[in-house]
């Protein structure tokens, strides 16, 4: 291809990072197929428009005005911004001025979105982090429970040599106390059961358990329901899966205190990846409230043994819940604000759990 025939824009096509370049008004003059993707604008649309209309975000406009002014490359790196729909996304990009033909004083707008890597690594820290305190904690509950059981034989053989009842009275808080205690023991050691495969129908799931926990909270308290009607039935523990969602909706209404709004939402992704494995198909099922949100300092600790943002709580629901959904090869993960607290359950398809 000599220098008469060859079109700027052709090789600028074919990349896969979003381009966008702008004139000295910070307009839109041209985008590649994959910034048409990112944005949610074609090319023709877009052209023409302030590149504000296309993404907002103060701190990329500031760059950009940088770059023009000083005629400097810029870079941004894990910046949020707002696209189409109300969209935000994560990205990293590169702002470069640039002389071209019919681009005299450009600027080229290079964007990498990288939320879903920020996510992935995410999760796979959790998982370490998971697998790392709940070997840790195994190994303690095991160093607890050997003494417990002779501790609480020991009070049964003293209570049967007593005749004074009034004393029997302290035998039993000792047996009490020890069979609390081997309930909390065989929570931190996990579910011992391995998951018992049926055909499984979310939407039941969700609907059995907002009748158990509609039944003992305020009326103050709503549920909205928005339900894809087209997902598939597939293969799960039922009795698992109740636990998980029974566990997160009761953690959803405790945040709410009296009155609030709990949302479950369904829906299926695409080409998806969960610890480093790419899915044709997921299930996402979302239960968000408008509550307070979690505490800064839980998030990152929150599927972790004995942590708990409420005072009574025992900190193991979501350590355990996180198991059982490691056994489905899925994984929850929670996003909160204040007002919006959201926990996903994420589950591959039954067909799908071989896909890479």
């Amino acid at each position: 291809m000599n220098n008469a025939s060859f079109n700027k824009s052709d090789l600028l096509d074919t990349l896969t990072c979003s381009i966008v370049v702008l004139d000295t008004g910070l307009r839109v003059v041209y985008m590649n197929p994959s910034a048409e993707m990112l944005f949610g604008q074609s090319q023709q649309r877009a052209a023409g428009a302030p590149v504000a209309l296309l993404l907002r975000s103060h701190e990329v406009l500031e760059h950009l005005a940088l770059a023009l002014s000083l005629s400097d490359p810029q870079s941004i790196r894990e910046c949020v911004i707002e696209v189409a729909h109300a969209e935000q996304i994560t990205i990293d990009c590169v702002i470069t001025p640039i002389s071209l033909r019919d681009w005299e004083n450009h600027l080229l707008l290079e964007v990498h979105r990288i939320d879903r890597k920020l996510r992935i690594v995410r999760e796979e820290q959790v998982i370490y982090q998971q697998q790392a305190v709940h070997e840790l904690v195994r190994g303690i509950a095991h160093e607890i429970k050997n003494p417990l059981g002779g501790l609480r034989g020991a009070a049964q053989l003293l209570e049967s040599e007593l005749e004074n009842p009034e004393l029997k009275e302290y035998t039993q808080i000792i047996i009490s106390e020890a069979d609390r205690l081997k309930y909390l023991v065989d929570g931190m050691l996990g579910p011992s059961r391995l998951p018992h495969t049926e055909s499984v129908n979310i939407h039941e799931v969700l609907e059995h358990v907002r009748h158990l926990v509609s039944a003992e909270m305020p009326a103050s308290i709503q549920f909205i329901r928005d339900y894809d009607p087209s997902l598939p039935e597939f293969q799960g523990d039922r009795n698992q899966l109740v636990q998980v969602v029974l566990n997160i909706v009761n953690n959803a209404t405790r945040a709410l205190g009296g009155a609030g709004v709990i949302e479950l939402r369904t829906r299926i992704l695409r080409q998806f990846t969960i610890q480093q494995v790419r899915y044709r198909h997921v299930l996402k099922v979302d239960i968000c409230d408008d509550g307070p949100g979690v505490p800064g300092h839980l998030q990152d600790k929150l599927f972790l043994p004995m942590v708990s943002g409420h005072p009574e709580g025992s900190g193991l629901g979501l350590a355990i819940a996180q198991t059982l959904m490691r056994r489905h090869h899925g994984l929850i993960h929670c996003e909160s604000v204040p007002g919006h607290t959201c926990f996903s359950i994420l589950i591959p398809l039954e067909e799908d759990h071989a896909a890479h």
